[in-house]
């Protein structure tokens, strides 16, 4: 590695500690804590000058090798994508970074997604890879309006897999297309040396058909939007955490992987033009979704902790290992920016659906300060909820 990327890496690493100290600032001078004793009009505006300088700066990868963290969903992720994959395979379609592709055919309009499964352990409480394979790719479709169609699905098997297992893993698959209505049209299948891989990977790619003329985006958020979170949180990850057995804690927790179309479709129809984006909260959990609809739409998301619907089980595991469930993720919930005047009417339809009876108002968009989420305490503070860096639970999917 030349010295010019070092020395530009290590200057990224000290532009993003002084702009995690400028947000802190941001957060205490609006609860009416002003740093040094000096008037925050001014000072407000400098901090918040500052993170939009440090945010306008040309992402760089400043590590030699990969790292679990950079495929943790935070900021890691976000560097890695933008800085390796965008920079390579820059066009107007992928520069959207959306969870998925919305393209224009001759005949008619169509989402296209692709994405890989590296979950430990492959079973566990609720699912397992197959279904979450299924599952993952039809919400990615989901969150773009389409109703997902068809599915491709690849698969690396170590050597020594048990032939039994991978059974188990395609019935898996099978039940959970036939319960989405996709069908699985393509497929390959790779076999690599004993101790080369970890049992099982799956890829599965997806095409859904948008029937509606809706335009969902991270950059479509307002101010006096209302966000919305479609059931419980973190039960997923929770699951993941207890089925690997490391921290020996007993909770009757499993996992929400489910197909989300059937409740976006019915958001949709209720609202229409009502809705401005959808994320499902997969890696980095709803922490993540919020900021990156921060970040597009240059808006301030404000978010009321005592709304957070997180289920008394998934609390304590989270309180027991110091996580907070606001990272952690979920397979069967999305996030949902609406008109803030239609909130009650997209909460009472989404509770009316299966898979939905746990949605909630969670908080509103502001216009400032821009690009930052706030979280308003049980206790009366505000602080910023930011992208990890990291992940506290890789390979969660």
């Amino acid at each position: 590695m030349s010295s010019e990327p070092a020395v530009e890496g290590r200057a990224e690493g000290r532009a993003e500690g002084r702009a995690e100290g400028a947000e802190r600032a941001v957060v205490e001078s609006r609860a009416g804590v002003v740093p040094g004793g000096s008037s925050s009009g001014g000072r407000e505006q400098q901090v918040l000058d500052r993170i939009a300088r440090v945010r306008r700066r040309r992402a760089v990868v400043r590590e030699e090798r990969i790292t679990l963290a950079h495929g943790a969903g935070g900021k890691a992720t976000q560097t890695l994508i933008e800085a390796v994959f965008l920079e390579a395979f820059r066009n107007p379609v992928l520069a959207a970074l959306e969870d998925g592709a919305t393209l224009s055919l001759d005949c008619a309009r169509a989402a296209f997604t692709t994405d890989s499964f590296v979950v430990s352990p492959l079973f566990f409480p609720g699912g397992d890879i197959g279904d979450l394979a299924v599952n993952g790719t039809v919400n990615d479709l989901a969150m773009c309006g389409a109703r997902p169609a068809f599915l491709s699905a690849g698969f690396i098997l170590e050597e020594g897999f048990p032939v039994a297992d991978l059974r188990r893993i395609a019935a898996s698959m099978a039940a959970a297309a036939g319960a989405a209505g996709v069908s699985i049209v393509a497929g390959d299948t790779k076999v690599v040396e004993r101790g080369k891989a970890d049992g099982c990977y799956v890829t599965t790619s997806g095409v859904g058909l948008l029937e509606r003329q809706v335009s969902l985006s991270a950059a479509g958020a307002r101010p006096g939007d209302a966000v919305i979170v479609s059931g419980p949180m973190g039960e997923h990850g929770a699951a993941i955490m207890l089925a690997r057995g490391d921290f020996g804690i007993e909770a009757p927790i499993v996992s929400d992987t489910a197909p989300l179309h059937g409740l976006v479709a019915a958001l949709l129809d209720a609202l229409p033009g009502g809705v401005r984006s959808l994320r499902d909260a997969t890696r980095g959990g709803v922490a993540t979704v919020l900021n990156e609809v921060a970040t597009a739409s240059q808006v301030a998301v404000v978010v009321e902790e005592e709304a957070l619907p997180v289920r008394a089980e998934v609390t304590g595991v989270c309180e027991l290992l110091g996580i907070d469930p606001l990272y952690v993720a979920c397979e069967g919930r999305f996030v949902a920016v609406v008109d803030g005047e239609h909130a009650d009417r997209a909460v009472q339809v989404l509770r009316g659906q299966p898979g939905g009876a746990g949605a909630v108002r969670i908080g509103t968009v502001r216009d400032d300060p821009p690009g930052l989420v706030l979280l308003r305490t049980v206790f009366g503070g505000t602080r910023i909820v930011d992208l990890l860096v990291g992940d506290p639970l890789p390979r969660i999917c």
